[in-house]
């Protein structure tokens, strides 16, 4: 593992977005709008119910936020789509944070479950992401992951079998 703290602030994150957290070329998260969390509570490498690793995040809901506007007009709800990219971030942070080398890509998901929905009057989401796998050999570094979003507590998202791969190329 690298030498990197288990909690990260915003300042950090958006480090981690310019590229200057993990070094150029490794992994990155997108900057705002696309960032979609505000810090990253805990981190580990062997921690999770399955002891491969895990991440819990937070992500402030404001009515102003971007996707509240267009999504839809009369009727906010921000898109299941990036709850789902938040989990994906997370995921490839969390590589990145083990120290291993390359840019983070979505490979895939098991199963998706929306169960709930987020409008302008929740206030804060948590993501918890567990990892089933994490492998680096000579020609792969892949995490494997399950993930939950809940929304004010409430669990409105859950996925399985996310999968991230780090690339070098």
């Amino acid at each position: 593992m690298a030498d990197y703290p288990t909690s990260f602030d915003k300042d950090d994150l958006l480090k981690c977005a310019r590229g200057e957290l993990f070094g150029p070329g490794n992994a990155q998260l997108p900057e705002p709008p696309m960032l979609m969390m505000d810090r990253i509570t805990d981190i580990s490498g062997d921690g999770g119910p399955h002891g491969k690793g895990h991440v819990v995040a937070e992500f402030d809901i404001h009515p102003d936020l971007w996707f509240f506007e267009c999504h839809f007009p009369g009727n906010p709800i921000m898109p299941g789509c990036l709850g789902l990219d938040g989990l994906w971030q997370l995921t490839g942070f969390n590589l990145g944070w083990r120290g291993w080398p390359g840019r983070g890509y979505a490979l895939g998901v098991g199963e998706v479950k929306l169960t709930g929905m987020v409008r302008p009057d929740r206030k804060m989401l948590t993501y918890y992401v567990d990892f089933t796998k994490a492998v680096q050999t000579r020609r792969l570094t892949m995490g494997v992951a399950d993930g939950r979003v809940e929304a004010d507590g409430e669990t409105i998202y859950q996925v399985s079998d996310m999968k991230v791969a780090l690339s070098e190329t």
